[in-house]
């Protein structure tokens, strides 16, 4: 399968990196298309692989999508209503259905968000194992930062210990103390063990967006960001250390080849 028959799909709704990845080797496209990029896109991605790989066709390539999405509430599939706060029939923000684990949460400017399409049959068959490796990816990036992630026993995506006072999602009203809060919630999918979705990071988002619905859908934990920790970060900083962390916890040597390829 070539690299251009990959990608030969209607990025219609496109805001993004698309990293081709080789066992031994990473390529890398760029699109300047400002919009969102869907999940049928990224369906259309785990067919051709999964064609290919019923054809008896050579696949080892894995795809790595990297996004900076314009605002969208998204919520997985058995996701409970009772977690939006808002009615999206009166709302400009779009709320999407998916088909990721999970409950409601917000994409938008200022977030990284990064969507790994990685056969598993040349990893490992283990979707636990895979969701595990996807928070030390984020663990690993935020580290770059000197920003110590931690998982939550019970609980999916990543955290940090960060002082605190009892307003939400890092509005101040006096009282402080220390918690852990959600910097990166993961959801993942996976269909023949072509994995879909993955990880959206807190860089310099709005964290007001996460007040309009119940993040994850727990109710006693509030959401931070990079920004709050390390102002100095910028969103291509947070892209790169991604990255270089995807091709350390999945073992992929990096090639950057040409950039500014037309999908």
């Amino acid at each position: 399968m070539t690299i251009r028959s990959v990608l030969a799909i209607s990025l219609e709704t496109a805001s993004v990196l698309v990293y081709n990845c080789y066992i031994n080797s990473l390529l890398v496209n760029t699109s300047a298309n400002k919009r969102y990029f869907s999940a049928a896109a990224q369906k259309q991605l785990i067919r051709n692989r999964v064609l290919a790989m019923r054809a008896g066709q050579l696949v080892d390539k894995d795809v790595v999508l990297v996004l900076e999405h314009p605002s969208v509430y998204t919520l997985g599939r058995g996701g409970n209503m009772d977690n939006i706060k808002f009615d999206p029939e009166k709302e400009q923000i779009k709320l999407v259905r998916v088909d990721r684990g999970g409950e409601a949460t917000y994409h938008g400017p200022g977030q990284v968000v990064v969507y790994p399409i990685l056969d598993l049959t040349q990893h490992k068959k283990d979707l636990h194992w895979y969701l595990r490796q996807v928070e030390e990816v984020v663990v690993r990036t935020l580290a770059k930062f000197d920003i110590q992630g931690e998982r939550v026993d019970g609980l999916t995506g990543v955290w940090v210990e960060e002082q605190s006072s009892s307003g939400d999602n890092g509005q101040c009203s006096g009282r402080h103390e220390r918690e852990m809060r959600k910097i990166c919630a993961v959801g993942t999918h996976a269909s023949r063990w072509v994995t879909m979705h993955g990880f959206a990071l807190n860089v310099k988002t709005d964290l007001r967006a996460f007040d309009r619905i119940i993040p994850c859908g727990i109710e006693d934990r509030a959401v931070t960001s990079i920004e709050r920790i390390r102002p100095d970060a910028t969103i291509k900083d947070v892209q790169d250390a991604a990255i270089e962390a995807i091709s350390e916890v999945f073992h992929l040597d990096m090639e950057d080849v040409e950039t500014t390829s037309p999908l």
